[in-house]
């Protein structure tokens, strides 16, 4: 039986009858946010959108969360080892959007459940996934992160929520539910952008405004997130410090790569401890 099929996963019926109550309730989620990515939906996989620079980045973000899983994922599970990276791995994307990455750690062997509020990006990711026939191992669902935590507490190896936790009201709470949804000794991976004059120069004004690399208005700099309060966040969860490193952007050669500098973009890896 496939891990699409599990009673571990999250129903359909569970997510169109009793999760749609949650996500009515919630109080962590800006509406605009949601609406602002649900109406760019249809340009998700089209690699010269609006989500073009996610395109470019995804291969960087990809390799570097392998890496981390490769040196920190731990398990009593002798099925599953660190050496094989995301292979294997049961593996939750918190704000998938439209799947970029959840596609690309489903075709590195993982089991992936990717969830979002945007059903319109939803919709983008489940056909694109279907189309690269994934279906037995790649799923979307229509779910706040903290119901999904409510229910299916430790049952994910590695937690990705990249490029999220400056759109949501309470990113400390995201943090925590990544932390309940982990296994013992599994990795997550966070990502967001620092707040500083430096990163509304480049993430802002340079990205929307000069650049076009994204639509203008997609980012708020007083939802930007400091590495000292992701750090905060994590340590409060209950997270182990692992990782972290900064993505850079050329745009005279259109070159990204990743360095220690954190003063824009950056991403965090963090360990639950094994148990």
């Amino acid at each position: 039986m496939s891990s699409a099929a599990s009673s571990s996963q999250p129903t359909d019926t569970q997510t169109n009858s009793s999760m749609d109550n949650a996500i009515t309730t919630t109080t962590n989620v800006d509406p605009s946010e949601v609406d602002k990515f649900n109406k760019l939906a249809s340009e998700w996989w089209d690699k010269t959108g609006a989500f073009a620079t996610l395109h470019e980045i995804n291969p960087l973000r990809l390799n570097w969360i392998e890496e981390n899983v490769k040196r920190g994922y731990k398990s009593h599970d002798a099925d599953k080892t660190a050496e094989m990276g995301l292979s294997g791995k049961k593996i939750l994307d918190v704000g998938c959007g439209g799947g970029i990455l959840a596609e690309s750690m489903a075709r590195r062997g993982a089991d992936v459940t990717g969830i979002d509020l945007g059903t319109e990006n939803l919709k983008a990711a489940s056909v694109h996934a279907s189309q690269s026939g994934l279906d037995n191992t790649l799923r979307y669902q229509h779910i706040p992160i903290e119901a999904l935590a409510a229910t299916h507490a430790g049952q994910f190896d590695v937690v990705t929520c990249m490029e999220m936790l400056e759109h949501v009201p309470d990113p400390n709470a995201i943090v925590q539910a990544c932390f309940e949804l982990l296994a013992p000794g599994g990795v997550c991976v966070l990502s967001t952008i620092n707040r500083n004059p430096k990163s509304y120069l480049f993430a802002i004004v340079g990205a929307e405004y000069v650049l076009r690399l994204l639509d203008r208005g997609t980012h708020d700099y007083a939802k930007f997130i400091t590495p000292a309060e992701l750090d905060k966040m994590a340590v409060s969860a209950g997270f182990m410090r692992q990782d972290i490193i900064g993505l850079h952007y050329n745009p005279l050669t259109k070159r990204y790569w990743l360095a220690q500098n954190v003063d824009v973009n950056y991403m965090m890896a963090v360990q639950k401890p094994l148990s």
